[in-house]
């Protein structure tokens, strides 16, 4: 098939999550306006949740998966997938699904004008801690970046896949892929999207991951930003 659009989902030990997520992407299929397939990409679970994405990918033909052979964190993971797109678009969503599928559409409305569109989490269904040191990570990540974006740890996000694959991903860059794309001389714009708590398994960031840890990597983007290579090919003979 001709599928021009593929979803990531990173997969951490979430076996309780993958049922739902199995039918509201299936559901999502039937009205997304791109032809989409989904990629789960198993981050070296510890629980059943390989599996689970084994029979679920042998029930639907749209969905494949990438397993991981031990864990390597939430940025290894965006990169495998953005590795093995084959579709004109990428997008990603947290298994957690405290995201819609359906807001994806509202992104892809975007995506012809932009090269990335990223949610932006409205009435965020956290705790006062997370949401806060989440706001306070945004904030640090803005004065470093220059990006102008309010939530780019937002799992819900649309890039046009030849500028996903130029992202030279390392620990902890997905927080900073509108940066990535500003760095390529790319477009970038955020659109507000639903929020909802999470309904099953556990939280894999707690005030480190958000806060002290998103600080030290604002250097490790300094770092590239200062070596970043990009150019235009004008000629080829």
């Amino acid at each position: 098939m001709n599928y021009e659009f593929t979803i990531i989902i990173p997969v951490y030990n979430e076996e309780d999550n993958l049922e739902r997520v199995e039918k509201e992407l299936k559901d999502y299929l039937n009205i997304c306006t791109k032809k989409a397939k989904v990629l789960f990409v198993n981050d070296g679970s510890k629980d059943k949740s390989q599996q689970l994405i084994e029979s679920i990918c042998q029930r639907n033909e749209a969905f494949s998966f990438v397993k991981f052979a031990e864990n390597k964190g939430l940025s290894a993971a965006i990169k495998a997938g953005f590795d093995y797109t084959d579709t004109p678009l990428v997008g990603y969503i947290d298994s957690d699904l405290q995201t819609s599928p359906e807001d994806f559409n509202l992104l892809l409305e975007h995506i012809d004008q932009y090269d990335l569109v990223t949610g932006v989490r409205a009435d965020r269904k956290d705790s006062f801690v997370k949401n806060t040191s989440s706001a306070i990570a945004n904030g640090i990540r803005r004065a470093f970046t220059h990006d102008g974006m309010d939530d780019t740890g937002c799992p819900l996000k649309v890039i046009k896949t030849d500028f996903a694959k130029r992202i030279p991903m390392f620990k902890g860059l997905h927080r900073f892929l509108p940066a990535m794309i500003l760095l390529q001389n790319g477009s970038i714009v955020q659109i507000p999207i639903r929020h909802f708590p999470r309904m099953a398994g556990t939280a894999k960031f707690g005030l480190w991951n958000r806060l002290l840890g998103p600080l030290m990597d604002c250097f490790a983007y300094l770092w590239m930003k200062k070596k970043y290579i990009n150019y235009q090919v004008d000629k080829i003979g």
